[in-house]
């Protein structure tokens, strides 16, 4: 006997229906996700990428900068951190009918980023050891400025009760509390003139490259102080903060003197006796100071009109000044006077004397200036903004420790340093950066004659093309004329082994193997 098959109920067949709808739709919204998913290959997606760390190096970068769009083209090394640069052509830009793609330039830092604790410390260095420590001094440093730094500590504190007792011997105040309000007062004075003293201090080598230019600002710095010295007399009631600025300035003045002091004499010695030289330097500078207190004593008693004085005085003093830098005659060759020298090469053939050399040296062009058409040793980012620019340039100088390159846009020539670049190789690159600065200013005489600086070369339009051509033609002069400038410039007496042009820390490194 057979039996039938009860019919659904409808809930029965309600529950079908819903359950085969909701079939339905969950496969067809994972075949689509199967279908928008890339496929699966060794290389993980972007959102997923664990940190890849360059073996060379030692840097850890992210993987999802290694897009198949990207090309690494440099590597760089600036204070001990590494960038690598990508060549990023992802960017569609509409050039008529066609869409073509417009290349960037993608920087990529191969550290992360310091501990708070560690960049404290490298801030704290920057102030207290020179560059280049342990390396650039003698083992003996260490131990001299140990015993120096205690030295002051204990003569800092004796300070304090000793500035405290003249006070009260001249009768500053009879009361206690009013002599040590006034003792503090002095004492924050004199505290803000080291603390600006300690700051200006972090200038380090630029004291040994342009130390003309900041002797003569340290000059102007010291009447700068004294200025405000002589304004506290009509605003009694800033005594405190006008008395800390002026003593500021002052202190900053007494550092450049005083770091400025041992290249000078050594300039003017002969043999092993810059100790003498400096000893009957300072007596003279001692006695020249003594004879000028007593004459000012003199005029004093005769009340004249103190702003008048002053003003004769500031003047003299400042006129002194510039014609004590300019007698300084020096054999290395900083910025300024690699300048004059290289200029008058290309245009008379002849490198000048020491003697000419430093007096056509601009004393008035401060080493933080920054609006100045060479710029040596700078970031790469800087130099090039499109990374075909750089690949068309680069193989001209494969044979050379620099790259120099004429960014339009910036109006500047830029010569990037190689991490083997040695002092020679750092004359060559300013060498050849004049060069092609002198060839683009006098290729575009219409332009240069209707402007008001000699090197702007902010109204000089030239195409890729035309760069490249000039770039290339430079070196090709370089190669001819580098030679026989440095044989010049050692007949004439100037150092060639040292450069002291100051450049930038950048350097461009090997890219990894």
């Amino acid at each position: 006997m057979k039996l039938k098959p009860s019919p659904p109920t409808a809930a029965a067949q309600s529950l079908s229906s819903s359950d085969t709808r909701l079939l339905v739709r969950e496969t067809l919204r994972i075949s689509a996700n199967l279908a928008l998913a890339p496929p699966i290959s060794t290389d993980m997606s972007a959102t997923e990428r664990p940190f890849s760390k360059d073996t060379r190096f030692g840097g850890v970068i992210e993987d999802q900068f290694l897009d198949s769009s990207l090309r690494l083209i440099c590597c760089e090394e600036i204070g001990g951190r590494r960038w690598q640069y990508f060549a990023e052509s992802n960017n569609a830009v509409r050039g008529g009918d066609s869409m073509k793609l417009k290349s960037s330039i993608r920087a990529v830092s191969l550290q992360s980023s310091q501990a708070p604790v560690d960049e404290l410390i490298g801030f704290i260095r920057s102030y207290v050891v020179p560059e280049g420590f342990p390396h650039s001094v003698a083992p003996s440093y260490v131990p001299y400025m140990t015993w120096r730094a205690l030295k002051h500590f204990f003569g800092g504190a004796m300070g304090v009760f000793t500035t405290q007792t003249l006070l009260s011997s001249l009768g500053v105040s009879r009361n206690k509390s009013g002599a040590g309000a006034v003792t503090i007062n002095w004492i924050l004075k004199d505290g803000a003139g080291r603390v600006g003293k300690m700051l200006f201090s972090r200038q380090g080598r630029k004291f040994d490259y342009d130390l003309k230019q900041l002797r003569f600002s340290g000059d102007l710095l010291m009447e700068l102080g004294a200025g405000i010295e002589l304004a506290t007399a009509a605003f009694p009631s800033l005594f405190l903060p006008m008395a800390c600025v002026a003593n500021v300035a002052k202190n900053v003045s007494a550092v450049t003197s005083t770091s400025t002091r041992t290249p000078i004499y050594k300039a003017f010695a002969k043999g092993e006796n810059i100790g003498d030289v400096t000893a009957k330097g300072e007596c003279v500078a001692n006695i020249a100071d003594l004879l000028g207190t007593g004459l000012s004593i003199m005029i004093s008693k005769r009340n004249p009109s103190l702003f008048n004085t002053f003003a004769l005085l500031s003047c003299g003093y400042l006129m002194s000044s510039y014609q004590e830098v300019r007698s300084v005659v020096l054999h290395t060759l900083n910025r300024a006077r690699f300048t004059v020298a290289v200029e008058s090469y290309l245009k008379t053939g002849r490198v000048p004397s020491l003697q000419d050399g430093n007096l056509q040296e601009n004393i008035f062009s401060p080493p933080w200036k920054k609006n100045r058409p060479i710029v040596l040793g700078p970031r790469f980012k800087d130099a090039f903004q499109d990374p075909n620019w750089y690949l068309a340039v680069k193989p001209i100088f494969e044979k050379e420790q620099y790259i120099v390159t004429y960014n339009p846009s910036r109006g500047n020539v830029y010569a990037l340093l190689k991490d083997q670049a040695k002092s020679d190789d750092i004359l060559k690159a300013a060498f050849h950066a004049h060069l092609l600065l002198h060839t683009i200013c006098t290729s575009n005489k219409k332009e240069s004659s209707s402007r008001k600086r000699e090197h702007d070369l902010s109204g000089v339009v030239l195409s890729p093309r035309d760069i490249q051509i000039r770039i290339a033609e430079s070196y090709k002069m370089v190669s001819a004329l580098y030679g026989s400038f440095a044989d010049k410039a050692k007949e004439q007496g100037w150092v060639m082994s040292e450069a002291l042009l100051n450049p930038g820390r950048a350097r461009l490194c090997e890219l990894a193997g």
